[in-house]
């Protein structure tokens, strides 16, 4: 598997940022001069992190990608089917990225196209309709926070990407095999990076809420599936969680995406 750094948030955010990419290749290695950057985040809900994105951890870790020669940033996302992403946005303060001395660009993925796609070797979700950002930037990083979940046990990188289907197609998605469909849907998604900002997680519930315990962690990887099975092992070291005895390779999101050879 996949390596996976782990680095301790002393005082400075973006120091720790660039200690866990340096572990795994450094920035140079995951964004080119002149390139156009997707950062897929969590703002499914308006719950303060780690139900969502820290605007901070967003903010630092924009500036970290303009300082190794990026041309745009882009943020988006597009919430949960109950609420309006942009409503959502401004609660928690995301338009004020805007006003960054290099600011990012925001989209809610449910003003624009979706476009209708294939998964291969998919049993359970053979087609989805995606945003069409996924085809517009040239790098996407994937931004993950460390939460169980009380549908799928667990949401870290590989449940991310449910935020790039059409809000209307996840009623199908929640029906039944939910795991497995969080597993192909990551079929068509293609992270250069993953960033879990772990500093704070939810131990119990969750997406929206739980029980929360303080980490203090930076996590980075080329890989969904590593930073999740560690994602899964640290939220286990804390006494009282609902991932008790579970085995992260036997979790049927982590078990389904290994078998279709998603990294």
């Amino acid at each position: 598997m996949d390596k996976v750094a782990k680095i301790k948030v002393e005082k400075n955010l973006k120091e720790a940022i660039v200690r866990a990419v340096d572990e795994v290749g450094g920035f140079r290695r995951f964004v080119k001069k002149g390139e156009t950057v997707l950062f897929k985040l969590n703002f499914n809900t308006a719950d303060p992190f780690p139900a969502s994105s820290d605007p901070k951890f967003i903010k630092a870790l924009a500036e970290l990608v303009y300082d190794y020669g990026a041309k745009i940033v882009m943020i988006g996302d597009s919430s949960t089917m109950s609420m309006n992403t942009r409503k959502v946005m401004e609660k928690l303060g995301i338009f004020e990225l805007e006003k960054m001395k290099r600011p990012v660009r925001i989209y809610i993925f449910e003003d624009r196209e979706w476009i209708q796609k294939e998964i291969p070797s998919a049993k359970y979700l053979k087609k989805v309709s995606v945003t069409e950002f996924l085809d517009r930037a040239d790098n996407l990083i994937l931004v993950p926070c460390l939460k169980t979940h009380s549908y799928s046990q667990f949401t870290g990188a590989l449940k991310l990407s449910v935020g790039f289907m059409k809000p209307l197609e996840r009623v199908n998605l929640h029906m039944r095999k939910l795991q497995e469909k969080i597993a192909e849907l990551n079929k068509l998604i293609n992270p250069r990076l993953v960033i879990m900002d772990a500093r704070k997680c939810f131990i119990t519930k969750g997406p929206a809420n739980g029980e929360v315990r303080c980490p203090n962690l930076i996590l980075a990887s080329t890989s969904r599936i590593a930073v999740d099975v560690e994602g899964i092992k640290i939220i286990q070291s804390f006494p009282g969680n609902s991932l008790k005895g579970v085995d992260p390779l036997q979790m049927p999101q982590i078990k389904r995406a290994l078998e279709m050879g998603i990294k």
